[in-house]
């Protein structure tokens, strides 16, 4: 969730189904292969994923290592099921969006509107608008405990959760600052459910990613097909990297953590996006929906670079914004549409360069790896 985010911020598609292989005599996939092998090395990471996409077609995507959690250790490949943690944030977005379009909800509308039940110790949660909460701009704080060890499975957790916000209080006054909040995204997901009819979960499948062909991918645990599982790891105190005995799932959290995807299915939902909501047959969301999505909601490039700077670090982009839950920096004079994400066991990256029609996906079973450290390195790999 915040994991990959909050580090880094402070230091169609019609060639690409049947999710083809790239060629072994493109000499700019070799490029990209020895370095992808090379940051597996590197880095010794248990298992990796990696995948890039460019103007139509699937340019590289490959495996290393394994995924763990089982008698005979399988290979990692395309087709293997990560965590994606806050890599799920922009489905929500997206979802939003969807919703806008039907008429059913307004950006610029309260929360309470569409959840007269919730509620905070402070006053001023009343007046949070579903805009504020896409930009984590609405003064709500962050998830301090997850409960992975002790998940909740059932239909009702979600609107449980949201109601239990009535005991916490805000950190800001709506509007006023920037604070990364996946608490926020719960909501969003309530909202989402209470709106359409149906369980957050049976959305997303049912909208984005049936439609899409994402064929693996599920926010459901009892959804994922067991034989294509990554498991997590942690580095311990050696910098050995062990299995980390649980896994990462609570369907109240389903909105800031729980998509399941692999290379193939991502390298998808990045084409959708680049194509401005379409892919192949399926639409998802017009393309004006994207002038909302990808426009930025809020400046923080001063106080990025601010944090950085405390951290005793610098900032890997010129400027940075913040959409409608994408991040949007400039890097190396480049416009990136970005995500990422991190929890126990997991972390995950992806951008878009949608001047360039270029997506990449990186996902490792390793909390202790920097995804965004490989996808810098394609990113700078491609002419």
């Amino acid at each position: 969730m915040r994991g990959t985010v909050i580090l880094i911020l402070a230091a169609a598609l019609a060639g690409c189904g049947p999710r083809p292989q790239p060629s072994a005599s493109n000499p700019v996939a070799d490029t990209l292969a020895a370095i992808a092998a090379r940051f597996a090395t590197e880095e010794r990471a248990p298992g990796l994923a990696v995948g890039v996409w460019r103007d139509g077609a699937v340019l590289y995507r490959a495996g290393f290592g394994s995924r763990g959690g089982g008698t005979g250790n399988p290979a990692v490949g395309p087709e293997t099921l990560f965590h994606m943690a806050s890599v799920t944030k922009p489905f929500v977005a997206t979802a939003i969006m969807q919703l806008v379009e039907s008429g059913k909800v307004s950006l610029d509308s309260t929360v309470r509107t569409y959840l007269p039940y919730f509620a905070m110790k402070d006053p001023r949660a009343a007046g949070i608008t579903v805009r504020q909460v896409l930009t984590h701009t609405a003064g709500i704080g962050d998830v301090e405990d997850y409960r992975w060890q002790n998940p909740e499975y059932d239909d009702g957790a979600l609107e449980r959760y949201v109601r239990g916000l009535a005991d916490s209080t805000l950190i800001a006054a709506p509007g006023e600052r920037w604070a990364y909040s996946n608490i926020g995204f719960e909501i969003l997901a309530d909202l989402i459910s209470k709106v359409s009819g149906q369980s957050f979960e049976d959305y997303i499948q049912a909208r984005i990613l049936t439609p899409l062909g994402m064929r693996k991918s599920t926010l459901l645990m009892t959804d994922i097909d067991s034989t294509l599982m990554a498991y997590g790891h942690h580095r311990d105190s050696t910098g050995t990297s062990r299995p980390i005995g649980y896994y990462p799932y609570n369907r109240r959290h389903a909105a800031s953590s729980t998509l399941h995807s692999n290379v193939d299915d991502m390298l998808r939902w990045a084409a959708a996006n680049l194509g401005r909501g379409t892919l192949e047959q399926a639409s998802i969301l017009g393309a004006a929906s994207y002038d909302e999505l990808w426009t930025i909601q809020r400046d923080m490039t001063a106080e990025i670079a601010e944090r950085a700077r405390q951290a005793g670090a610098t900032s890997p982009y010129e400027k940075m914004g913040i959409g409608l839950s994408w991040f949007l920096p400039v890097r190396k004079g480049a416009q990136l549409v970005w995500h990422s994400g991190g929890d126990n066991g997991f972390r995950s990256d992806l951008v878009l360069v949608p001047d360039k029609r270029l997506a990449i996906v990186v996902m490792v079973n390793d909390d202790g790896i920097d995804p965004s450290e490989l996808r810098n390195a394609l990113l700078d790999a491609l002419p």
